[in-house]
């Protein structure tokens, strides 16, 4: 370590690097603040109340399954390949922890 040192000499280590130049401008146009922007035109109809009037009812039914086969096809879906998944886990997790037989 003490090598080392003696080695560089006083101002002869890393400098920072500073530029005095001001970086090229990348873009020539001016950018638009967002109170420049108009409102935003949309072409559809606002169905936020209509949806949370559907999802907020209540019917007995969990938000996720409100709206019917689809929601009840990808539930299942999700619960058999979570219990699968599990189940084969612990079957590798039981091969694994047994010794082989020569």
């Amino acid at each position: 370590m003490t090598a080392l040192r003696a080695s560089i000499g006083p101002g002869e280590g890393l400098k920072p690097v500073v530029s005095t130049e001001a970086p090229p401008i990348i873009f020539a146009t001016p950018t638009k603040l967002t109170s420049d922007y108009t409102a935003y035109d949309y072409a559809g109809k606002n169905k936020v109340p209509e949806l949370q009037k559907f999802f907020q009812k209540s019917d007995g039914v969990p938000v996720h399954l409100k709206r019917g086969l689809p929601d009840q096809m990808l539930y299942r879906t999700t619960m058999a390949l979570t219990v699968g998944g599990t189940i084969y886990c612990l079957v590798a997790l039981y091969m694994a922890s047994r010794p082989r037989s020569k």
